[in-house]
Parts: C-alpha cells; sequence; structure tokens
C-alpha cells in the first residue's frame, strides 16, 4: 500500500520539463534543455526551489547565494553547517530518501553523477540534472556546470572573478621565493599527501606556491603511481615525501569519535624522529587546517585562502617586525 502511495504522488506531482530519458509528460512551462551526465533535461526557466544531492552541489548552490531546498548533510563540512539551519536534511549522499525529496515538491533536482542509480525516480519528481564528478580538482569546471544548468552562469563569473582578484592580490605580496608548500592529510589507517590535480592542489598551483616533487604529480601520472589521481599513500619510512618549507596538515573528518582518534594519530606522529628530523618540523612552519582545504567549491576555495593570507603572508609579516 505505502509502495503504490508513493507512485501515485510521483504521478500527481511529475510535471513537464522532464528529462529526455524520462517518459513523455505534458509540458505546462516555459523551459530550456541542458545536456548533462545522464543526457538532456529541461530546466524551468522560472524554477524557485532546489534540492542537491550531496555536498559539491550543495556548496556551489550556496556558493551562488542559492539556500537549497533540501540536501544530504552527510559528508557536509563544518564550514557549510551554519548556512544549512534552514535546510531540509533529505538523508545520506548516494541514497538520499526518495520520499522526503518528493515531500519537498523541489522545482529541480541537482546533484554530481555518482547519484545515477536514483536518476529514473528523481526525475519523476521534478527535472533532474546530474554533473560529471570525475575528482575534487575538477571543482571550477563543475561549479561552472552547475551554474550553468541552473541558470546563473553570471552569477558564477562574478563569484570566480573575485577569487581571481584574491589570488593576484597574494601571488603580488607572496614575492619571488615562494615557500614550497606540502599538503598532508592523516586518515585512521594511513598518512596521504595531496597532488597537484586536487582540490588544494589546483588552489597552491593559482597561488604560484610550488611543491615538493613527490606532490608535483598530475592526475595522469598519479593514477598511474598510486591509482588515485589526487592522493598518495606513503609510509612512515617515507615521511621525507612530506616535507617542504611548509607542511599543511588535517584529518578531513565530522565524526568527532574519529577526529579523536586522529588527533591522537597526529600527537604521534609529531614525537617520531623523522617527522622531526624534517625541514618544516624544525623550524615551526607545521600548520594543521580544517575540513575545508578537501572542499569543492570557491566558498572552501576562498578560505583556503584565507589560511595563506594568515601563515604564509600574515605571518611573514609578524616575523619581520
Amino acid at each position: 500500500m505505502k509502495k503504490y502511495l508513493i507512485l501515485l504522488l510521483i504521478s500527481l506531482f511529475s510535471w513537464g520539463c522532464q528529462s529526455a530519458n524520462s517518459p513523455p509528460v505534458a509540458v505546462n512551462q516555459n523551459c530550456r534543455q541542458v545536456n548533462h551526465s545522464q543526457g538532456v533535461t529541461c530546466i524551468p526557466d522560472d524554477w524557485q526551489t532546489l534540492v542537491t544531492l550531496d555536498s559539491v552541489t550543495a556548496e556551489g548552490s550556496i556558493a551562488l547565494g542559492i539556500t537549497p531546498l533540501g540536501t544530504t548533510f552527510s559528508g557536509i563540512s563544518k564550514h557549510l553547517e551554519d548556512r544549512l539551519t534552514d535546510v531540509n536534511n533529505i538523508g545520506i549522499t548516494g541514497e538520499p530518501n526518495i520520499e522526503k525529496i518528493l515531500a519537498l515538491k523541489p522545482d529541480l533536482i541537482i546533484g554530481i553523477d555518482s547519484q545515477e542509480n536514483i536518476y529514473p525516480q528523481l526525475s519523476q519528481i521534478a527535472p533532474t540534472a546530474l554533473i560529471k564528478f570525475n575528482h575534487s580538482g575538477n571543482w571550477k569546471a563543475v561549479f561552472q556546470e552547475f551554474s550553468t544548468l541552473i541558470g546563473k552562469k553570471k552569477v558564477a563569473e562574478q563569484v570566480m572573478a573575485k577569487y581571481d582578484q584574491r589570488i593576484a592580490e597574494f601571488r603580488s605580496k607572496i614575492g619571488e621565493n615562494p615557500p614550497v608548500v606540502s599538503v598532508v592529510r592523516i586518515y585512521p589507517d594511513s598518512i596521504n599527501l595531496y597532488l597537484q590535480d586536487s582540490f588544494i592542489g589546483t588552489i597552491l598551483v593559482d597561488a604560484g606556491l610550488p611543491r615538493p616533487e613527490s606532490q608535483n604529480l598530475s592526475a595522469e601520472e598519479a593514477k598511474k603511481i598510486a591509482g588515485n589521481e589526487i592522493q598518495m599513500s606513503i609510509s612512515k619510512e617515507l615521511l621525507t615525501k612530506a616535507d617542504g618549507d611548509v607542511i599543511f596538515i588535517w584529518t578531513g573528518e565530522n565524526d568527532p569519535k574519529i577526529n579523536e582518534e586522529l588527533q591522537q594519530k597526529i600527537l604521534a606522529l609529531k614525537k617520531d624522529p623523522l617527522w622531526q628530523n624534517l625541514k618544516a618540523v624544525k623550524n615551526g612552519r607545521v600548520y594543521q587546517v580544517p575540513s575545508y582545504w578537501i572542499g569543492s567549491s570557491s566558498i572552501a576555495a576562498n578560505l583556503v585562502l584565507d589560511d595563506l593570507f594568515k601563515y604564509l603572508i600574515n605571518e611573514k609579516k609578524d616575523n619581520q617586525n
């Protein structure tokens, strides 16, 4: 009976402007055809409410000044929590609650292509588009596609222009001999280096900050060497690969219990003689940073820039005074 009721509600709420892959329904409003990873969808010109299916599109939405009607809260970084107080939680990324989405009656649903298994059901609720997402280093292209899909391309251009202005300001202040920056993430069972084409890697490239040779790998090179486009694991015996003039380190975990465990791992690492022998450690230039260092849009990118200004520009000034 419950299943029948859901199907009945879907048929009542289904409306025009569906994906070309969805069953045909009567078109009752103006819309524009857009291509996405699952085919073609007709996006309403006057949509008002949006459901996002993951942290990537949720952050993209907020970066454009749009509060989604609902999103999945799993995977949401702490830097977005205060911006989601009026947003409905629709469940877990990859397994959103279809009934909750249906009850919200959104005009539009957007997510990344990891949601493709539920695309047919979602496209019966409202026009749905999914964005191809290979890894976090593609954040600019994903943000651009997202903004184009929802008709906010000009707003996105303004957002990115401000980011570019800040990048130019940073480059002008860092000088001709910028420090070599190493990026390290602590996992429950490994120590990982973040590479050139990761989210943070692209920001460091924009900022003109060189990387250690061990981390200066493109996505293609990293895939061949480590089986992962954006990061690679190292053993404690290879900690020298984590060295640089500056080391930024983080855990990236939002679960308090797991994060507490990882903080203990960081404390243990700091006592390791191999760690203590690193140049950045000896010079007191190791900084622990929050999980937005593995963000997915301009909000996180600008927070990373705040940290780069804080630790590489402002601290430099303080030391000179």
